[in-house]
């Protein structure tokens, strides 16, 4: 894949204690001061603090990630710390969100840690992602994989994706609006007991670590916009042996993922980064009428706005106190960085409603139509 703008705007300047975490990143010229401060704008969910979440949670709090979320709804055994290197033995029995969110503050306590200590399901799915940037899937389960794919597909958000068991590891990036997604790889989940866990064949606990550097890795070429993501190739690695080989991943052409179950009661209209285009010329000229509101923080607005939005943070929205501002004789098209945030809100928004569509895309997809 050729590299992609960046997907998160720079966020404030720097403080002197951000400088100097970041001194490192700071003298390579592709990321930079102004790469430091997309990192530290930016918000990533992990899904799994384990094998794989550990490191990658790790890596990201010292990279400067700004909002780190965390996803898990499990307790630290003592059998998870051959691999699951953020936790220790004082955490066992601790929930896996509260050890590692400690340990992030640890680090960094500049980053803001939100837990999710729950189990994902189709209820929430959309909600929780909805509120990220990138999501990363450390998990360790078929139905949660395909749970976690499905729903950054219909939010549009890219996904780093791993997974290791015994000596071999695969690692990729999944992003549904460029055509290549989890079933591209695997278009079905394999039947119950087909593939063995780690409980059952074990997992080299070092592979996890390399594994999970390398997803890091790819999110901060994601947020910051540097290198070639692992679009479109499957990174494949054979610890035993000592090998690294690369596969040729293509999508299919389908614009939504195949589900057994009925679509979603809520689904929301999608406005189009084109469209959006047309329509504010056309609302210029007097001929076209809606509110365009962007969902994103007060910061991430100041960076760099489409003309014309107004700012409404998804917060607001949620607690209800940006309702009474808010057009019931108008269409209002929602946007934020990618189209998660704003999903979300636009959703809440047609539930009291109000006449809401989604930016598909967002800002990004914005700047790239224009």
């Amino acid at each position: 894949m050729p590299q992609h703008p960046p997907l998160v705007p720079p966020g404030p300047p720097l403080t002197r204690e951000q400088l100097a975490r970041g001194s490192r990143h700071l003298l390579l010229a592709e990321i930079g001061v102004v790469g430091q401060q997309r990192l530290r704008n930016a918000r990533v969910c992990v899904v799994g603090a384990g094998g794989l979440g550990a490191p990658v949670l790790q890596y990201l709090a010292a990279a400067g990630v700004g909002t780190i979320g965390i996803v898990d709804d499990d307790v630290v055994d003592v059998t998870n710390l051959q691999r699951q290197v953020i936790h220790g033995t004082a955490d066992v029995g601790r929930a896996k969100v509260d050890s590692a969110a400690d340990s992030i503050r640890a680090l960094d306590p500049d980053i803001v840690v939100t837990t999710h200590c729950e189990r994902l399901t189709r209820e929430n799915v959309d909600t929780i992602l909805g509120g990220y940037d990138v999501v990363v899937d450390g998990t360790d389960n078929f139905p949660t994989r395909y749970l976690v794919n499905d729903a950054c597909v219909r939010l549009g958000l890219p996904e780093v994706w791993g997974s290791v068991l015994r000596f071999d590891a695969q690692t990729t990036v999944f992003w549904g609006r460029h055509g290549v997604q989890l079933r591209d790889l695997f278009p079905e989940p394999p039947a119950p007991d087909e593939v063995p866990s780690c409980a059952e064949a074990g997992v080299l606990g070092a592979l996890c670590g390399q594994v999970g550097s390398i997803m890091a890795t790819e999110v901060v070429k994601l947020v910051t916009g540097t290198g070639e993501s692992l679009l479109g190739r499957v990174l494949v690695i054979d610890a035993l042996r000592g090998r690294w080989s690369e596969v040729p991943l293509i999508g299919r052409s389908r614009s939504v993922p195949p589900r057994k179950e009925p679509p979603m009661p809520d689904d929301v209209p999608i406005t189009t980064a084109p469209e959006l285009i047309g329509r504010l010329a056309a609302r210029e000229a007097g001929s076209d009428d809606f509110l365009l509101i962007d969902v994103r923080e007060p910061e991430e607005f100041a960076a760099g706005a489409i003309p014309g939005a107004v700012l409404v943070p998804l917060g607001t929205v949620l607690d209800g106190s940006a309702l009474d501002g808010l057009p019931r004789d108008r269409e209002i098209v929602v946007q934020c960085q990618v189209g998660g945030r704003s999903l979300t809100a636009a959703r809440v928004l047609r539930g009291l409603g109000f006449d809401a569509s989604n930016l598909d895309g967002g800002i990004v997809a914005w700047y790239a139509a224009s």
